[in-house]
């Protein structure tokens, strides 16, 4: 006989079987306003199958699944033989198969490719963000391949392909291939002029064997790795990039000893590794002792991807939470109606879709490739990676909250975006390295500067509070003394103006006037939900809200 004391009421249903990019009113919008007309039907079309894909159950599934599975190091076979090899679950595979068939390693093949790539990754994050990292180094692993014409020309195909081979083999035997990367080391971090690695010269030319270990090398099932290491018998060479091959021509595995995989606090689903070299064989990236500037092109894209995969996570926490408080009832109605949760929602919004819009704006300068977007790059770049990452915990943990006890079990799914929130912020340099590297961008590339004023400037005389905030960094920049110690401020300050100045642009009227307000005119609280009372937060919140 059934239990007459659980009938469940009063309980939001899944969000689940929608299309995450259409849903995203600020995303898709973005994707129309950066891409050429001619190339918005198809690009809607393949964005809207990505997003029905990624808000389906069964992908979601695969994502939990996954996350719960994390990977496994096999380091000898049965035999005693040294494999190092790393084993994932069937999802993993499934979730890395549909990415990369999806175009998102595919962005330098074609028009418009990463606006459209960008728009993809950031839906795509949302499923489970662990496989975002071996889509990531493959993506940008180009611009740094193209120092060297002949490998670029051997290895580029393979990385732009939209074929999933899982498979360990020689990747001329490939389809398609995966890259990860290997620049820091225990003693070093991510002063990697510190590294100890050697590459010893052989008889071919550009080529060498390398020896020394890397700290953290990421995606290490991988066909290739950029990394890093000291030229020369004793380092004389200085540091240089290489390419060190998982699989050798002739089949036989490369010296790739993984030690262990780290147990990380999130992104759980992705393996990162320790590894040692001996004997490894590699080979030379661009030139001798020129490995930072070779390898600074890929590091840039990865720069970019965290800044879309925390823009994504937002997303998704946000979309929950405004869920749940539609349907969720308490006090005699809908808490989303509730003044107090609206302000919480709407703040939460503006956060989210301030990141989206800039992470797109970056995506375009890619697309543009012009002196003025380089420039433009070079300063936004970082900036937008120290501060949008930052902002990734506070949102997910305050979206969490609105779903109260419901958010903080794992069923949820809350708690997982909560454990991948900082990671993004951390990745490919902390914030002290991003905003050092703004200020050696102020400093010794004055065309950075100009290009960021000249963006920020489209929207002067359209708020009075972005023209006050633009004035105010002005003085700040005129001012030089000290700038290291109050480097993440002057950051901060660049990339708020920046997102203010692209709202004022772009976003509807209501949601420009409250990120002004609050962002850039002081007129709010420390915590989210204390934006002024008088703003039309229902309409922000409408906007944010995904359809189902």
């Amino acid at each position: 006989m059934a239990a007459s004391t659980h009938t469940v009421t009063n309980q939001a249903p899944p969000l689940v079987a929608y299309d995450l990019f259409a849903a995203d009113r600020a995303l898709a919008e973005a994707v129309e306003r950066h891409l050429d007309p001619a190339l918005l039907d198809d690009a809607r079309a393949e964005l809207s199958a990505l997003g029905r894909t990624s808000g389906s159950a069964q992908v979601q599934k695969w994502g939990a699944l996954a996350n719960e599975n994390p990977p496994k190091l096999l380091t000898h076979d049965r035999y005693g033989e040294r494999v190092d090899e790393v084993e994932f679950h069937p999802s993993w595979h499934r979730l890395l198969g549909k990415g990369v068939s999806a175009g998102l390693t595919a962005a330098w093949a074609r028009p418009g490719g990463h606006v459209r790539r960008a728009a993809g990754f950031l839906v795509w994050s949302q499923v489970e963000a662990g496989n975002g990292c071996p889509l990531s180094m493959t993506h940008a692993a180009v611009p740094a391949l193209r120092a060297d014409p002949a490998l670029a020309a051997e290895w580029e195909p393979r990385l732009t392909s939209t074929v999933y081979d899982q498979d360990l083999r020689p990747a001329a035997q490939k389809a398609g291939a995966l890259f990860g990367m290997g620049m820091t080391e225990k003693q070093g971090g991510s002063d990697v002029r510190a590294n100890t690695t050697l590459a010893r010269p052989l008889a071919e030319d550009g080529t060498y064997e390398l020896t020394g270990h890397k700290w953290f090398c990421s995606a290490p099932m991988s066909d290739g790795f950029l990394v890093l290491a000291q030229a020369g018998a004793a380092g004389e060479g200085g540091l240089t990039c290489f390419l060190v091959p998982r699989v050798l021509a002739d089949g036989t595995r490369n010296v790739f000893r993984i030690q262990r995989l780290k147990d990380k606090l999130g992104n759980r689903s992705n393996a990162s590794a320790e590894v040692e070299f001996d004997g490894t064989w590699a080979r030379r990236v661009g030139e001798e002792g020129r490995g930072v500037r070779t390898i600074i092109g890929m590091v840039a894209a990865t720069r970019l991807d965290c800044v879309l995969g925390s823009a994504g996570l937002m997303r998704q926490a946000v979309a929950q939470a405004v869920h749940h408080c539609e349907y969720r009832e308490a006090f005699g109605g809908r808490l989303i109606d509730k003044p107090l949760m609206r302000n919480v929602l709407a703040d939460l919004a503006l956060e989210s879709e301030a990141a989206t819009t800039l992470a797109l704006r970056l995506a375009a300068a890619y697309d543009d490739g012009g002196e003025q977007e380089r420039a433009f790059l070079r300063l936004a770049v970082p900036a937008a990676k120290y501060w949008v990452t930052k902002r990734c915990t506070p949102v997910v943990a305050e979206a969490l909250e609105c779903l109260g006890g419901n958010g903080y079990v794992e069923e949820s799914g809350m708690p997982r975006l909560l454990r991948e929130s900082p990671l993004n912020s951390v990745w490919e340099g902390a914030g002290n390295v991003q905003a050092l590297d703004v200020l050696r961008a102020l400093q010794r590339e004055p065309a950075a500067l100009n290009a960021y004023l000249q963006e920020v400037g489209l929207a002067r005389g359209a708020d009075h509070r972005l023209d006050g905030a633009i004035k105010d960094l002005l003085t700040e920049l005129a001012d030089l003394d000290g700038m290291e110690g109050r480097a993440r401020r002057l950051v901060e300050r660049i990339a708020v103006v920046l997102q203010g100045s692209l709202l004022v642009r772009f976003a509807p009227p209501e949601v420009a006037d409250a990120f002004c307000a609050s962002r850039l005119g002081g007129d709010r609280g420390a915590s989210f939900g204390t934006l002024p009372h008088t703003l039309d937060l229902a309409a922000v919140v409408e906007r944010a809200r995904p359809v189902s």
